[in-house]
Parts: C-alpha cells; sequence; structure tokens
C-alpha cells in the first residue's frame, strides 16, 4: 500500500528498489534505538555510501550520480518509508544536497577538492546559516567575516547547525560588508567553506523533541580563520547562492515528509486489521478507516506535487510556486498520517515500541523546517496571487 506515484522517470521503480535492499537491513529497531541513545546511525550512513546514493546528485566527472532533483527526492522518501523517517533522511540529506553550492559555483579546483569525498561518504559537510536572532530573516545575520590578507576571519554564533560536532567542514554564510554600509540588505554576505574541527571553534548540542540521532548544534566561531580560497563565488554574492538552493531543497525535504508519513500509514493500517476490540477488527469502524482514507489521499495529491516541482527544477523551469505549494501539502499530509496513527494505535501509539510516536515527533518538524508553513502562504500570497506583503 502506497499512496499513488505520478508516472516514474525511466529508472525511478529501480532507484526505489536499491534503497529498498538498502533500508532492509536497518529496521524500526535499529532507527529506534539511534534516537533513544542519541547516536549517529553510523552503519546506515556507510551503506548508502557504498550503494552510491549519497552522491546520486553530484556530477558523475566528480565522483557522483549525476542524477537530478526527482532522483534525490526518491531516494529520501524511501528512505523515510523504510521507518528511517527523519533521522535516516537527515543523516545524509546535506550529504545529497549540501554541497549544491559548491556544485553550481565553485571553482573547478574546488569541485574536484571536496565533490568525490562527499560522494564517498567520507566527507561530511554542515549548513550553517540560522543565527539566535536571524531566522526566516536571513539578512539579519550578525556573523561577521573580516578579510584579513589572504584569509577571513570569522566571529559569531549560528544554530540549528546539523551535524556540526561529526562534520569536518560548515558552507558558513557570513556577513562580509556592515549592513549599514549596503545598498540592500541582501548585499554583503559571503559564502564559505570553512574548517569546523578548530579551537576557534565551540559547538553545543541542542536538546530537541526529536531526529535524535541527528545531532542541531548551536556553533560559537570566534577568529576563525578561512582562506580567500575556500571562498564560494564572489565576496557579497552568498544570498544569491542560498536562494539558488531553496526549491530544491524544499522539495527534497517535502519528499522526506512524504516517506515519514507513508510508514505512519502503514503501521496505522496493519495495526487497525489486526487489532480486534469487540468482536471485529478496528478498522472496520468508520471512525478510524475514514481518517486513514484521507491520510492515503492527502500522501497521494502531494506525491504528485512533489514530482511536478522536481521535473520542473531538474528542466530549468521556474518553479517557485510549485516548490513551496509542494513542501506545504507534503508537511501537512505526512503529519496528519502520523497523527492519526497514534490515535489508531491508541495508548500503544505513545509507547516507543510501535515507532509510530518517533514518526509523529519527526513529522512535526517538517511543518517547521526549512521554511514554516505560514511563510509557504507568505509566498503564494505575495508571489502567486499578488497580494500585498505582510512583513
Amino acid at each position: 500500500m502506497a499512496p499513488v506515484q505520478p508516472d516514474p522517470g525511466p529508472d525511478h521503480d529501480d532507484i526505489r528498489a536499491g534503497v529498498r535492499r538498502v533500508c532492509r537491513d536497518f529496521p524500526d529497531a535499529y532507527w529506534r534505538a539511534c534516537d533513544t541513545e542519541h547516536r549517529f546511525p553510523t552503519e546506515f550512513y556507510a551503506a548508502m555510501a557504498e550503494g552510491g546514493w549519497i552522491g546520486i546528485a553530484i556530477p558523475e566527472e566528480h565522483g557522483g550520480g549525476g542524477r537530478g532533483i526527482a532522483e534525490a527526492a526518491v531516494v529520501l522518501e524511501e528512505v523515510a518509508a523504510s521507518g528511517a523517517a527523519m533521522n535516516g533522511c537527515s543523516a545524509i540529506h546535506l550529504s545529497i544536497f549540501g554541497m549544491n553550492p559548491v556544485v553550481r559555483h565553485g571553482t573547478d579546483e574546488q569541485r574536484q577538492r571536496y565533490l568525490p569525498r562527499v560522494a564517498s561518504g567520507e566527507l561530511h559537510v554542515a549548513f550553517g546559516v540560522t543565527e539566535p536572532d536571524a531566522g526566516s530573516d536571513t539578512t539579519a545575520i550578525t556573523t561577521r567575516a573580516r578579510r584579513d590578507g589572504d584569509r577571513y576571519l570569522v566571529r559569531g554564533r549560528k544554530v540549528w547547525t546539523t551535524k556540526a560536532s561529526l562534520s569536518q567542514k560548515v558552507l558558513l554564510l557570513v556577513r562580509t560588508t556592515p549592513v549599514e554600509e549596503v545598498a540592500r540588505r541582501t548585499d554583503g554576505l559571503t559564502l564559505l567553506l570553512a574548517d569546523l574541527q578548530r579551537p576557534e571553534v565551540t559547538i553545543t548540542p541542542i536538546s530537541k523533541l526529536g531526529r535524535n540521532a541527528v545531532v542541531s548544534c548551536e556553533v560559537v566561531y570566534e577568529d576563525l580563520p578561512v582562506a580567500v580560497a575556500d571562498r564560494i563565488g564572489e565576496e557579497g554574492d552568498g544570498f544569491r547562492l542560498l536562494l539558488d538552493g531553496l526549491n530544491p531543497e524544499r522539495i527534497l525535504l517535502a519528499a522526506e515528509a512524504l516517506g515519514t508519513g507513508r510508514v505512519a500509514l502503514r503501521r496505522a493500517v496493519a495495526y487497525a486489521n489486526e487489532r480486534v476490540v469487540f468482536g471485529r477488527p478496528i478498522g472496520q469502524n468508520q471512525g478510524l478507516a475514514f481518517p486513514l482514507a484521507e491520510a492515503h489521499m492527502r500522501l497521494s495529491a502531494a506525491a504528485l506535487a512533489v514530482a511536478d516541482a522536481a521535473g520542473r527544477y531538474d528542466d530549468g523551469r521556474p518553479c517557485g510556486e510549485q516548490a513551496n505549494t509542494a513542501k506545504w501539502l507534503a508537511a501537512e499530509a505526512g503529519f496528519f498520517a502520523a497523527d492519526r496513527a497514534v490515535q489508531t494505535l491508541g495508548g500503544f501509539g505513545y509507547a516507543t515500541e510501535y515507532d509510530v510516536e518517533r514518526y509523529w515527533r519527526e513529522a512535526r518538524l517538517l511543518r517547521l523546517a526549512p521554511v514554516s508553513q505560514e511563510l509557504v502562504c507568505s509566498y503564494v500570497a505575495e508571489h502567486v496571487l499578488g497580494l500585498p506583503r505582510s512583513y
């Protein structure tokens, strides 16, 4: 049982089957333990790297699969649907797509030096954008990079930097020109590829509700040196490079929401068929059956939106409306399915051994990240419907 899928690409079914083969070796008990113990899924990460899935969207000439966002979305959806949910997806997401700025805007030397190591799974790279006082308002960041000869010195604080404690490098958005000296707030921002495990860097894990196998961190930089040669693109061009990756990021997170919803619904349907109360399966009761049917339909509709957005991006067509719509629909559908799964299992839905509470915690995240549902609505209202900007 799976939501209605759009017509697959020429080998999307093969990709799904290949990812499922890897994921079979990592059952719910594995992910339950990783989440409970706050332990990175090293074995899973290595298996996905060995299978070539981590490098699927990295160009072939740099050791990757050379495929598009549509194929990367298929990989992440199937990982989530295996029961890995966001713990599994977040372990590999940044490796699959986080280096997109280097792929699209890096120098040949940067691509040759870093991309093969990411594709092979050797190099973990984090992404540092969000700050305590700069979430969705990216231009409000205060982390500063001061030019000092052939290097920058970075000082500031980032939060919600995923995998910071185990990554060797971080793609870091910094301000190189003070905001009061630029014509537009989006000017004067620069993207650097910095070393992370250094004495100038202090990393502190953030305690959080779910997705605990993959750490999120506060990171403090105190005059961290970064070579000018490790700047991505031109100085002051960082905001444009960041925008370039927003649509594909939303598409991929939407695929992860789909997969999480799929596994939650699968568990709920199985329980509803097996659990007998008052002499009949509880799934015979419309009060339980109809919400599960609705969850299936929501996931099917969202899957079509994700496929449409991914296809548009890979074809080079505008896809801002489609990417944001896919993210909103998939996040809502995934959480609805997870919430109904908890309700279907009743008291056992609250027990860790049945796993649906883990799916629920992880599906909830996707209504917040990488952009909140409210800001997606704001985007559609302004850029699609032509309504006045609300902020």
